[in-house]
């Protein structure tokens, strides 16, 4: 989770962002494509992939050279969320993940002796409340892979956040929140009815007109008559 905005390098002002998101998807899209297709070529040369069945022909360097040029022909999607709407979604989003169990209490239906069962949520069907039964050896392999290695931490603060500092520094932060005016950015006379886009050719501002029939289009581009 990333704040919006952060302390001036003197801690004397918060800095507020330019923007109202984070990263534009689009380039966040193209950086993302780039990194995986230059770790993709990293493991190649490693000897790292293996190619079965249909797709066998891609071991030879030539054919998986040409394969990773056509990934960059296609425009790769990031999913980006929207931000939420205030601090309490917020936490109870990430509460989930953080503090919470693999399976709740109120789950557990029955066991046996062998067999545990349990209520889930079919989510791909209407998020429909059903029972499963598994050998208690079985739900426990599947319970131990939500455990976590040692060593790892579930969350990580870093910045104003970092725990050696942050009583201070967040007290600091709501304090510099509350007299650091947002930044205001200037239009210029009548930016507000001009389009922001720009020609790719001449750098001129593009409008938006009206839409037309390919009747009309093919009218407006007619040759004019020389004689």
């Amino acid at each position: 989770m990333v704040p919006a905005g952060g302390l001036a390098a003197d801690h004397e002002r918060w800095i507020h962002p330019k923007y109202a998101f984070f990263l534009p998807v689009d380039v966040l899209s193209s950086v993302f494509r780039a990194k995986f297709v230059d770790r993709l070529r990293k493991a190649f040369r490693q000897g790292k992939l293996i190619f079965p069945g249909s797709i066998a022909q891609l071991a030879n360097p030539k054919r998986f050279a040409a394969f990773v040029r056509s990934l960059f022909k296609q425009q790769w999607v990031v999913y980006a969320k929207p931000a939420f709407g205030a601090p309490t979604l917020v936490l109870r989003y990430l509460g989930r993940y953080t503090h919470r169990v693999a399976i709740s209490n109120h789950r557990l239906l029955a066991f046996d002796g062998e067999r545990v069962t349990f209520r889930w949520k079919d989510y791909a069907h209407g998020n429909k409340q059903r029972k499963m039964t598994l050998e208690a050896t079985e739900f426990l392999r599947r319970f131990t892979q939500h455990i976590l290695p040692r060593g790892f931490v579930r969350i990580r603060q870093f910045g104003f956040l970092t725990n050696t500092r942050r009583s201070a520094l967040l007290a600091l932060a709501r304090h510099l929140l509350t007299t650091t005016p947002k930044p205001t950015e200037a239009c210029p006379t009548g930016a507000a009815k001009s389009s922001t886009w720009q020609c790719p050719y001449c750098n001129g501002e593009m409008r938006i007109g009206p839409n037309l029939t390919a009747r009309q289009l093919a009218f407006r581009c007619r040759p004019l008559d020389s004689s």
